[in-house]
């Protein structure tokens, strides 16, 4: 029986874009990345020097202060470079791809049988750690740890991503093992997220605990399922799982491959070529993307937490989705007057916009204004859902007052929960990345 989970507070951005619901397999990528800052808080450790030639599965690296962490190559092929930065952080381990994938055999393993300590072994020894969040503090589970609950969210309500339910249509047997196995790692439930009016094979998900999802972003947000279901206290750590990465868990336990395929919605304005596309985990950008509108920006993700790269990059490990914009490098003329464009979007009645409710809008990353004083205006409070003071919050993590920021709720949140606060406040503050600093303070002072 599945849990109903409404969500009024929010707000829907119907940006132009979508992609259409055609899926292509494309051919392998020249090169493939692995991007160590994907991982927030892991210190890399590399176990190969540029030359070294590595199978899909053979680790690249693990993490320097949780060893039982590692990461493995999304292809076989010829590790090419180490992209480094300052005081040469690692920036990127980049793969040159061979022709035909071979695969590292790590043998399958019947969840029904395993124990949950094989279970939990084999997960990350195998680089499937990698997969997994944990909150507080959106920072990758240890493997020490046993969470009280486990998150998958099926149901994107940010605009312009990819729809979990077409993308996981031919996975549903790999994502069922994928569930069975995270059904072995917490003594509480498997959560799955799924929007409320689909027909979807999800709903029959077994060993899961279905919350039926509906309502504007950020509804489908893991942090609102946590919120509705099991509120985040100190000291309580739950998990979070991407819908498409629990299928390549599942295949893992089956088959013993570890198989890093990502169906990718290439998506915005300026894509000339909107739909899906059969990758693997951090292909380049131009395998799959061969035309599109000059003076563009591309992001790895969606337009509100996504990551910009160049047209020549490399997609993030995490992301399902390519959104393609214009720069929003061009001046509005009178763009202070109201009711003057029409064409924009806009939560306030400064433009006739919120007379058309069902329009589509066109999107830029012009941020139309600049930074400005923090004044009380109510707007953070009607898009945030989950029951605590944004504005508050975002104060005491500026001001690194922990004991503030444990009271306001820091635990329950993390930067995602805070990307329609950045897309509506009028002082243009980075509410995302207040958030993240907030999060490190209590990393560094509570642990």
């Amino acid at each position: 029986m599945s849990k109903s989970v409404k969500v009024k507070k929010g707000l829907k951005l119907p940006f132009k874009g979508e992609a259409e619901k055609i899926l292509e397999v494309v051919p392998l990528s020249n090169t493939y990345s692995v991007k160590p800052p994907n991982f927030y808080s892991v210190v890399p450790k590399m176990l190969l020097k540029e030359g070294a030639r590595v199978k899909a599965g053979d680790e690249l690296f693990f993490s320097k202060y949780a060893d039982q962490t590692r990461f493995v190559s999304p292809v076989s092929g010829l590790l090419k470079e180490i992209v480094r930065g300052a005081k040469r952080r690692i920036l990127e381990v980049i793969i040159e791809a061979d022709k035909e994938i071979e695969y590292k055999d790590f043998g399958s393993l019947s969840t029904e049988s395993a124990s949950s300590e094989d279970v939990k072994a084999k997960l990350f020894a195998t680089g499937l750690g990698a997969f997994i969040k944990q909150r507080p503090y959106d920072v990758l589970a240890d493997a020490e740890d046993t969470p009280k609950a486990i998150y998958v969210s099926a149901y994107n309500t940010a605009p312009l991503v990819a729809d979990l339910e077409f993308v996981l249509k031919d996975k549903i047997e790999f994502f069922q093992e994928g569930i069975n196995v995270l059904n072995k790692l917490t003594e509480g439930h498997v959560y799955l997220g799924v929007d409320s009016h689909s027909t979807s094979a999800l709903k029959d998900v077994k060993n899961a605990e279905i919350l039926s999802v509906s309502g504007p972003h950020p509804a489908g947000n893991v942090g609102t399922l946590v919120h509705e279901t099991e509120p985040m206290n100190s000291g309580e750590k739950v998990w979070a799982v991407g819908a498409e990465d629990v299928a390549i868990i599942g295949e893992l336990f089956k088959t013993g491959r570890f198989n890093a395929e990502r169906t990718v919605a290439v998506t915005g304005q300026s894509a000339q070529d909107r739909k899906y596309y059969k990758t693997i985990i951090g292909a380049q950008v131009g395998s799959f993307v061969k035309a599109f509108d000059d003076n563009s920006r591309f992001i790895s993700g969606d337009v509100l937490t996504g990551e910009k790269i160049d047209s020549d990059g490399h997609m993030s490990f995490y992301d399902n989705e390519l959104t393609i914009i214009p720069e929003g490098d061009s001046y509005r003329m009178f763009g202070w007057i109201p009711f003057k464009d029409n064409h924009v979007h806009s939560m306030s009645k400064t433009s006739l916009s919120w007379l058309f409710p069902n329009r589509k809008y066109d999107v830029n990353t012009n941020l139309n204004g600049e930074e400005r004083s923090l004044v009380v205006t109510g707007e953070m409070e009607e898009v945030m859902p989950l029951d605590i003071f944004p504005m508050e919050l975002l104060k005491a993590c500026m001001a690194g007052d922990v004991e503030k920021m444990e009271n306001l709720g820091i635990y329950e949140v993390i930067p995602e929960d805070f990307a329609l606060v950045d897309y509506v406040n009028t002082s243009k503050v980075e509410a995302q990345q207040i958030i993240r600093n907030g999060l490190d303070i209590m990393i560094t002072e509570v642990g």
